[in-house]
């Protein structure tokens, strides 16, 4: 009898054709597969890393699940191969992320959320290292992810940019360097403006003091052509909007910014309270074609790389690093996490077509509930559950047991033991 809504493939063939068709053959050219022993194939190798770094299977787990689908290999053989990976998995999901991030057809308009986040292991005391996301913004796709050391600060160089590109970040990527070398690229820039990090200046060249000319202003939008200046005295021209905030949301800010200066032992500046009470973006993007108004609307989308982020973390664990900082297999953990999301980000299009959750349309979901499903049924083709072989639980048992340590696991008393036993003998003993 057939089942009303079809069969769920939960093989995990059925994971396998997310990734390039040439999957095997880079297994073998980066010699993450170089003889057939207790691994037998490339397409053995991928249940092994997605368990370490899909599902977050530590070390003895994925040994106790191997040995039930194919037959006893130890943790240690685990390791060794995983380590074998990272080159073969970072070339796969370069491949990934080339098809999302591939050039656009001339004339088009695609805007670009980024934002980079720190990851750390439980336990550690601050940032191991520093993941940098960018999605399309009306898609809420995956577009680019990159994992660096703790010592890279955030950098609109880590994505792939191009003509027709329209990036959209936070006040911390306020760098007038960076913003050139955008611009340099064709790519247009909308970014929340710092005042106390770049200076602005009129079209005179003369320094813009932006507070006084806020100040003169009765309305709630301005719009201020500015440009931006490098050390080189290279020119960018721009455009400078602001909304002034409610009284209520103002006076908030000024309690903060005072705070703020409290806390690092400084004086407040008249500057920095008069500022405070308006939201300032700086862009490219000339007024004609985005106003203040819309201009600041869209910017609130940014947050939805922030969301992105957080389902990293809190649905995909991102964050669940086990390994030491720096080893091999931080680095794979890492990279294989990411292969994991796109895989997870292309089942989510198989599922629920490209084009499900769009921005520029209505909306009734977000992908939170959709992407812990998914994780779901990739979780059952990556465990594999119904192939197990459940003559081989002994040898799962033994892979899995604990290596001799200086602590041994607790046992009743020696003195109850010969109790128990004599009981047993006796037959007075249920146990």
């Amino acid at each position: 009898m057939s089942l009303p809504f079809g069969h769920v493939d939960t093989t995990f063939e059925s994971f396998l054709q997310e990734l390039p068709e040439d999957y095997q053959e880079l297994a073998i050219e980066f010699k993450a597969f170089t003889r057939s022993r207790k691994i037998k194939s490339p397409a053995q190798v991928m249940p092994v890393v997605m368990s370490y770094c899909g599902i977050d299977e530590v070390l003895r787990e994925t040994a106790g699940h191997f040995t039930l689908l194919e037959q006893r290999i130890s943790d240690t053989a685990i390791h060794h191969r995983l380590k074998a990976c990272v080159p073969w998995v970072k070339a796969l999901l370069s491949r990934m992320m080339g098809e999302a991030a591939k050039p656009l057809l001339e004339g088009n308009l695609r805007f670009i959320l980024v934002d980079g986040s720190t990851v750390q292991g439980p336990g550690a005391t601050g940032t191991q290292y520093r993941l940098h996301l960018a999605i399309d913004l009306v898609r809420l796709h995956l577009v680019h992810a990159v994992v660096t050391d703790d010592h890279t600060g955030e950098h609109l160089n880590h994505y792939p940019l191009q003509e027709g590109d329209v990036a959209m970040a936070d006040r911390g990527y306020n760098q007038v360097d960076m913003w050139m070398e955008v611009a340099d690229r064709g790519a247009g820039l909308i970014v929340r403006y710092n005042p106390h990090g770049i200076n602005l200046y009129d079209a005179e060249g003369q320094k813009l003091e932006i507070e006084r000319v806020l100040k003169a202003t009765t309305a709630t939008d301005a719009c201020v052509p500015v440009q931006v200046r490098n050390q080189k005295k290279d020119v960018l021209k721009g455009f400078l909007h602001a909304r002034r905030l409610p009284p209520a949301q103002a006076a908030e800010a000024r309690r903060r910014a005072r705070a703020a200066a409290k806390k690092a032992g400084r004086q407040i500046q008249p500057r920095t309270l008069a500022l405070a009470e308006w939201v300032l973006i700086w862009t490219t993007i000339p007024p004609e074609v985005l106003p203040t108004a819309p201009g600041m609307a869209l910017y609130r989308v940014r947050w939805q790389v922030e969301l992105a982020i957080k389902r990293l973390k809190s649905i995909l664990n991102i964050n669940q690093l086990r390994a030491k900082k720096n080893s091999a297999l931080a680095e794979l953990y890492l990279q294989g996490k990411l292969l994991y999301a796109w895989v997870v980000e292309k089942r989510l299009g198989r599922r629920c077509g490209v084009d499900w959750n769009r921005l520029d349309q209505p909306r009734r979901a977000t992908p939170w509930r959709v992407v812990k499903l998914l994780q779901r049924e990739l979780t059952a083709a990556i465990q594999a559950v119904n192939q197990w072989q459940l003559s081989r639980w002994p040898e799962a048992l033994q892979v899995m047991q604990e290596r001799p340590r200086r602590r041994t696991l607790q046992t009743v008393p020696e003195r109850v033991s010969r109790l128990i036993a004599d009981c047993q003998a006796r037959g007075l003993s249920n146990i």
